[in-house]
C-alpha cells in the first residue's frame, strides 16, 4: 500500500502597501477637523462674548414706568407717541409701545387699549 501525503504549503500572505492618500483626500483627511474646530470656536465664541445679558440681581431690573391708553378714533401709534412723550424720538416711543404691547403690525384700532412708556 502506498500511502500519499498530501503536501500542504502556506502560502505568505502579501504584504499590504501603505496607505497612500491622494492630494484630496490629504485635504479631507485634515481640513474637515480644522473646518469643524473653527465653527466650535466661532459658536463658543459667540456664546462667551453675546452682548445680551439678564441681569445679576433682582435689585439691578428696571421697571417701565406706563400709562395705559385707549385709542381714540383718527389715532395712530405716532400721533400717542408724540402726546405722550413729546421730547423723546417718535420712532423710539412707537419701537416702545410695539414692544410692549406685543403688537404685530404698526395699526391700532379705535378703543383699543395699549401700555405706553412714559419716560
Amino acid at each position: 500500500m502506498s500511502s500519499s501525503h498530501q503536501i500542504c504549503s502556506a502560502q505568505p500572505e502579501p504584504a499590504t502597501a501603505p496607505l497612500r492618500l491622494t492630494r484630496r483626500g490629504r485635504i479631507v483627511l485634515i481640513g474637515v477637523p480644522f473646518v469643524l474646530l473653527a465653527v466650535l470656536l466661532m459658536l463658543l465664541s459667540g456664546l462667551f462674548n453675546s452682548p445680551a445679558k439678564a441681569s445679576d440681581s433682582a435689585a439691578e431690573l428696571a421697571v417701565t414706568p406706563t400709562v395705559m391708553v385707549t385709542v381714540q378714533a383718527g389715532q395712530s401709534l405716532w400721533s400717542i407717541a408724540g402726546a405722550v412723550a413729546p421730547d423723546r424720538d417718535a420712532r423710539d416711543v412707537v419701537a416702545d409701545i410695539v414692544q410692549l404691547n406685543n403688537l404685530s403690525a404698526g395699526a391700532v384700532l379705535p378703543g383699543q387699549q395699549l401700555f405706553v412708556p412714559t419716560r
